[in-house]
């Protein structure tokens, strides 16, 4: 299972990767210094867009882990609609954290149960106009909130900034719980807003043409971790 201890953690999307090689790009990325490989599902129902389902995840497994062998952490997105049927497919795949969006679940409470039963992580997805009301009931039961500073369906959008303001009443709602609740942040993330997200409270941020636009992975990496180390929380 993830540590889901708090510290920044930079999760590469693969919505960015290069298809045609995505096993070389998930090593390329984690050998560069990713923390975990963030997983997009979009099923053209949801979102208006169609991406990849379990059997790629399932392929990316085995190529998942450091040099070491030890493991990295895939973190499966769902933009689908129902979301029920597909969780067990993604568990067995290999998916260490599942998150979905309530608005595609009829139960929220009973979707997160069913993440969990399958020995995943659950998170919770609020896109930028959905409330973060929805947690008042499930908070114990959530292991992640995802906050998307874009409207899901493409890569490479612009950050929404007033993501910052939902960021930090969601960390204030962690707090408030005194659980281990890891706060991640997905859409327009890059070296030059990055600090500002992270001071806002995420200390989980995917990336994806961020990183895998300019080619060099390590040396984007490398500079988000240095304006990550200027943050004071």
């Amino acid at each position: 299972m993830p540590d889901m201890s708090p510290h920044f953690r930079i999760a590469p999307s693969i919505l960015s990767a290069d298809f045609a090689r995505l096993g070389e790009e998930v090593r390329a990325v984690i050998h560069a210094g990713a923390d975990v490989i963030h997983f997009d599902v979009m099923d053209n129902h949801y979102v208006p867009n169609l991406t990849i389902g379990p059997m790629v995840c399932a392929a990316l497994k085995p190529h998942a882990k450091r040099a070491d062998g030890t493991p990295i952490p895939i973190d499966v997105h769902l933009m689908v609609k129902p979301v029920d049927r597909i969780v067990p497919d993604f568990a067995q795949a290999g998916a260490n954290i599942i998150s979905f969006h309530p608005e595609a679940s009829d139960h929220v409470d009973r979707t997160l149960g069913l993440i969990r039963e399958q020995g995943c992580k659950a998170g919770l997805v609020f896109n930028p106009v959905t409330p973060l009301s929805y947690l008042d009931y499930v908070m114990d039961k959530v292991d992640l909130i995802l906050i998307m500073s874009v409207n899901p369906g493409f890569g490479g959008q612009k950050f929404i900034p007033e993501a910052l303001t939902k960021l930090r009443e969601a960390k204030r709602r962690i707090q408030d719980s005194g659980r281990d609740i890891w706060l991640e942040v997905d859409g327009g993330v890059r070296t030059d807003n990055i600090a500002a997200i992270a001071e806002a409270g995420a200390d989980t941020l995917v990336a994806g043409s961020a990183i895998f636009g300019p080619g060099d992975y390590a040396a984007t990496i490398s500079a988000m971790r240095a304006e990550l180390a200027k943050v004071k929380r």
